[in-house]
């Protein structure tokens, strides 16, 4: 499901924080911005949008007024840095109030919770499956597509998440990320790592091409992958 969307803020730095955290989610389209909000509304009546991310504080119309001024008003999630307008908000249905500064992963839960309230009115059901593994690097959430996983490995406190095309090093522990692949797609090989079935190149003795590299394979997973990989 693809969602168009568009932002309305009076503010431009606003604008392109919301702008720089929407390129994480392929599932959303973005159609425009608008520091103006008659502008805005002038390309909604004209032009349909399935999500709007939008500030409620604005000179000559605020959020709510041009929320209220559309007939049919897309899924709404609130950007502000007022709380007092939240009952407002959820009075009109909007699917999340966004307190600024809202980090990445809070516009992920609000951006998740837009998507599924959509496909409930689309009578559509997403995936039982999620499409990305999310991991936290320093202070910022990466969304790696579960396609480009080639296989994680534990370093210490930490997991290498290797792709074909970076390194990413997150602070967890490789059983409660391995928790979150699906069962179908990857498996475990040795207590060190956890493998994408689809990137083994070649098994060979009590090792395994994945990519470039060649990785051990513990004596408790020969039988398992022999069977997998046929």
């Amino acid at each position: 499901m693809t969602l168009r969307c568009l932002i309305v803020d009076d503010e431009p730095p606003a604008i392109r924080i919301v702008e720089k955290y929407l390129i994480h989610f392929p599932f959303l389209t973005h159609e425009g911005s608008y520091t103006d909000p008659f502008q805005a509304l002038e390309y909604m009546q004209e032009q349909p949008i399935e999500l709007l991310f939008l500030d409620i504080n604005m000179p000559g119309l605020t959020g709510l007024q041009l929320m209220q001024s559309l007939r049919r008003p897309p899924l709404v999630i609130f950007t502000t840095a007022y709380p007092d307008y939240a009952l407002q908000g959820f009075e009109l249905q909007a699917v999340d109030y966004l307190l600024k500064p809202f980090s990445l992963e809070r516009f992920t839960q609000a951006v998740l919770r837009a998507r599924e309230l959509a496909a409930l009115q689309a009578g559509s059901t997403l995936p039982s499956e999620e499409a990305y593994l999310n991991i936290r690097v320093d202070r910022q959430l990466h969304r790696i597509p579960m396609s480009e996983l080639c296989y994680l490995q534990a370093y210490g406190d930490y997991v290498k998440v290797i792709t074909p095309r970076k390194t990413y090093l997150t602070k967890a522990r490789l059983s409660k990320l391995a928790e979150e692949l699906p069962a179908a797609r990857f498996l475990q090989i040795h207590r060190s790592y956890v493998v994408a079935v689809d990137r083994i190149r070649y098994l060979e003795g009590n090792s395994v091409c994945v990519g470039e590299e060649v990785l051990p394979v513990a004596a408790a997973y020969r039988e398992e992958l022999r069977r997998r990989v046929g």
